[in-house]
């Protein structure tokens, strides 16, 4: 047996050995970059340096007002809901002078059977675009009734919301049309209109959606599929984990604000006690985004019964709804007068806000095919 003092050399010799140290510090410093790399990361959430600023939007006035126009026409008489159809086809025929394309969206919606105060609703989003680019559109209105049809030299093909005529919108369209079946069962789950939910879908996509990205050229341009995140914000509709995990509490508390009712408490449950990474694997799949939108329709229904037990009601403010999905929880206070706006999204180096971009989607016309505008934006059953 070899003494004890012949071992240590030997293990002192290859210590020394550069076949010892170089591997052995190599481990260390990773080590210590991937420790570093986690405490900026958390420190980054902990004191929100990777949150954007928000701002209101400079049309939210006009939204309001559209809003309240047609808050009672419930209660109207069939002759005033008679007078609102003929409005609106009227409207309709003059914005297809202008904007063919964007009249026979709203004409769907209206063959469709949509709520009137929702197609009206459609029209005003469109009288608000052109008001400043077209001057004329509005001052034909008045002199529908009096002069022949005809078409301007200045027709455009074109959709009136200059993002929508982007060949990524028309990437987004074909990628959310793949998971219908999957928005549709989130819906249903939670009673949330499948369209209130493609709002704030879009509202987190477009401003990924850009063909100067490499990701856009490597994979989402070419395979028509949604951009999945994995950092600070997660999955297609970019939930954020500590939201993720306040909301999955909120169901399961009667005494929260945004406590849903016994019949959603487990929507959320998990199969695993590792309940962190089980959240990031169901936020983060590539292959199945049924969790992205189950939480975002859960949070559009927490805030709906936050705000309605308050007394602001805002279940038919998809624009207020979108900009809350995206300024989260503490920018959440029931009042009279909510703004729209949310973070600034560059399109084509031109900024929109959040919930204007949620808006003009929902109310555009597009897709309702697969996405139908709603009168009752949380009453979503087939």
């Amino acid at each position: 047996m070899r003494p004890n003092s012949e071992i240590l050399e030997e293990l002192k010799k290859i210590i020394k050995s550069k076949w010892f140290k170089i591997p052995f510090y190599f481990l260390v410093f990773s080590f210590a970059a991937i420790g570093f790399g986690l405490t900026v990361a958390y420190l980054a959430i902990q004191f929100k340096w990777t949150n954007e600023a928000g701002s209101v939007d400079s049309n939210d006035r006009y939204l309001a007002s559209s809003y309240e126009k047609y808050e009672k026409t419930a209660a109207q008489d069939s002759l005033t809901l008679l007078h609102y159809k003929y409005d609106a086809l009227s409207r309709i025929a003059i914005l297809n002078k202008y904007y063919p394309k964007n009249a026979q969206q709203i004409l769907q919606a209206f063959e469709q059977g949509q709520e009137i105060t929702e197609v009206l609703k459609m029209i005003d989003l469109v009288d608000m675009k052109l008001r400043a680019d077209n001057p004329g559109y509005k001052a034909e209105l008045a002199r529908y009734r009096q002069q022949r049809y005809s078409y301007p030299s200045g027709r455009s093909r074109k959709n009136v919301f200059e993002w929508m005529n982007m060949p990524e919108w028309e990437t987004f369209k074909i990628a959310v049309e793949k998971d219908k079946a999957l928005i549709d069962s989130a819906a249903r789950l939670t009673h949330v209109e499948p369209r209130l939910i493609v709002s704030c879908l879009v509202g987190e996509q477009i401003r990924l959606f850009n063909s100067d990205r490499e990701a856009y050229k490597k994979w989402i341009g070419p395979l028509k599929v949604l951009s999945v995140e994995s950092k600070f914000s997660l999955g297609v509709t970019g939930i954020k984990d500590f939201t993720a995990a306040k909301m999955e509490a909120a169901l399961k508390d009667p005494s929260s604000v945004y406590y849903m009712g016994k019949q959603y408490e487990k929507l959320l449950d998990f199969k695993t006690e590792d309940t962190v990474q089980e959240r990031f694997d169901r936020l983060t799949s590539f292959r199945n985004h049924f969790y992205s939108y189950l939480y975002a329709a859960v949070f559009l229904r927490q805030m709906k019964v936050q705000w309605e037990r308050k007394g602001f009601p805002i279940d038919n403010r998809p624009e207020i709804l979108a900009t809350l999905f995206n300024v989260g929880y503490p920018q959440s206070v029931p009042k009279k007068n909510p703004k729209v706006g949310g973070s600034t999204i560059v399109i084509k180096e031109k900024a929109y806000t959040f919930g204007m971009i949620a808006y003009q989607f929902y109310y555009s016309g597009e897709i309702t095919n697969l996405f139908p505008v709603q009168a009752k934006k949380f009453d979503f059953k087939s």
